[in-house]
């Protein structure tokens, strides 16, 4: 639609059931990335973020990007950081079953967001 822009919901506003493995919370953490402005011109992009969430699934502190990897300058490598910590910001707290929440409570988790030029992104 032209002169909108497309927001992503938080996981838990867009009702999806709450994640039960951690095979289901990493896509539900991922669901807010997005590609920022200024990056598509790039081939390949990577980045690692640790974190860590409480029982209710939202961020302990704040994440620490561990690896970014951009071709091109220290700009591009800002852009990437600021993004992934916004969509992580986005998607938190995120809906976990108790038993998960049980599980992962306080201990470091590692987010990795792949955008691979035309061919898409991944994580």
């Amino acid at each position: 639609m032209r002169g909108t822009q497309h927001v992503p919901l938080r996981a838990s506003e867009a009702g999806q059931p709450p994640a039960d493995t951690l095979k289901a919370l990493y896509p539900a953490l991922a669901a807010c990335w997005k590609v920022p402005e200024g990056l598509g011109r790039f081939e390949r992009a990577e980045i690692t973020a640790r974190l860590s969430l409480r029982r209710d699934g939202s961020v302990i502190g704040t994440p620490q990007i561990t690896f970014a990897k951009t071709p091109g300058d220290t700009r591009a490598r800002d852009i990437l950081v600021r993004a992934t910590l916004d969509a992580i910001a986005r998607c938190t707290p995120v809906k976990v079953t108790p038993a998960l929440g049980g599980a992962i409570a306080g201990r470091p988790l590692a987010l990795r967001f792949i955008y691979d030029g035309p061919r898409g992104q991944g994580i």
